[in-house]
């Protein structure tokens, strides 16, 4: 999910005095703020023009100091960014008090817009909650920690995305990237071009393609959480059930006539069988865009298909990927359980390792560690 913020910006005032002959002129221009007068040019005369500019200075003063430029003026835009600092998660309330209902739940690390402040309370908005949470369960204005629990992405704009080894046209195709897809931003310095991370390593991709955001975990409200866990069960219910019935009728996969294993139907039902079918089909071919466990497939398109083994249907995109079942931490993966990282996506076998299809030039393979690149979530179905 990501924290829509408010950006306030201003631009500096102009303050410029031009002499005539006989009339001089003084002009001077601001960016309108509410509540603040009307700023214009000034004809003056000679023995006025130190005590107008006087006064000027001071109504160009008093125009700075107002509270809408001050609040403009921040100095970081994780300013008001709150994020929470639990075992597990903090109540949002519906009013600054104990008593107040709860509308919805900010988990451990997840980020907060902080709107005003109530006695010890922070009114917030996260994600689809507004209401109130103590602030002492929450860290206001903390850049470093907000940097850390947050991740700078990259949305393709553009049906096929080419990422290259250096910030020019002229540069080799490090990989390609599909519309919509999501990068962890590594790199920005470069002008005109933003470094990212996919699964052949990092690259640059043209900013004329992309658009940049902040994305952090946010709240989620009763109804959210109600409506997650009502979905959650039943997927958990289906994947059983079509695992049972493609045990029994023990059945293969026709019409594949690749040179990769084809593979043997799924045998029992859970993550551990999705694991296992998985592990048949290492050494078949990548191919970018393909969905075929045996002729190749690309990342998604290998867990696409093979969850639809179970009678699942997910998405042909790693960043879509990211939302589907329900979110578990790093630190208990199961195996089955989908790994998603920038741009990348693959199934824990266990042992602390990956089942994937990588690249072009390995094909689908084992990897180990799980985490030999950042993990962006960890998503199970069964």
């Amino acid at each position: 999910m990501i924290l829509n913020k408010k950006v306030l910006r201003i631009t500096a005032c102009c303050l410029t005095a031009a002499l005539t002959l006989d009339t001089p002129v003084l002009t001077y221009a601001a960016i309108p703020v509410a509540g603040a007068p009307a700023i214009t040019s000034v004809i003056l005369d000679n023995d006025d023009l130190n005590s107008t500019s006087a006064g000027i200075s001071q109504n160009l003063a008093d125009v700075v100091s107002s509270a809408a430029v001050e609040a403009a003026m921040k100095k970081s835009e994780y300013d008001d960014i709150a994020i929470a600092q639990v075992d597990w998660y903090v109540n949002v309330r519906d009013s600054a008090s104990e008593e107040g209902n709860v509308v919805g739940k900010l988990y451990n690390n997840s980020a907060a817009y902080v709107e005003e402040t109530e006695g010890d309370w922070y009114k917030i908005t996260s994600g689809n909650v507004t209401g109130y949470v103590k602030s002492e369960f929450v860290v206001r204005g903390d850049e470093e920690l907000a940097k850390q629990v947050s991740r700078r992405v990259a949305t393709v704009e553009t049906q096929t995305l080419f990422v290259r080894t250096e910030a020019t046209t002229e540069s080799d195709v490090l990989g390609m990237v599909p519309d919509q897809e999501s990068l962890t931003i590594t790199d920005e310095s470069e002008d005109g071009w933003t470094k990212v991370s996919i699964e052949e390593g990092e690259g640059y991709v043209s900013n004329d393609y992309i658009e940049k955001s902040i994305e952090f975990v946010t709240a989620e409200s009763k109804e959210e959480e109600e409506a997650r866990l009502a979905k959650e069960e039943a997927e958990r219910q289906a994947a059983a059930a079509a695992a049972e019935r493609a045990v029994a009728e023990k059945s293969r996969k026709s019409g594949s006539s690749g040179s990769g294993k084809s593979g043997s139907a799924p045998s029992g039902s859970g993550g551990g069988a999705v694991a296992g079918y998985a592990s048949q089909f290492v050494g078949n071919p990548y191919v970018w865009g393909g969905a075929s466990l045996t002729n190749g497939a690309d990342c998604s398109g290998f867990v696409m298909a093979v969850y639809a083994a179970f009678g699942i249907g997910l998405p042909h995109s790693s960043s879509a990927m990211c939302g589907v079942g329900y979110g578990v931490s790093p630190s208990e993966m199961q195996p089955g359980d989908i790994i998603c990282y920038s741009g990348h996506v693959a199934i824990y076998v266990g042992n602390n390792t990956i089942v994937h299809a990588s690249t072009e030039a390995t094909g689908i393979k084992y990897t180990s560690p799980a985490n030999y690149k950042p993990i962006i979530a960890v998503r199970r179905i069964f």
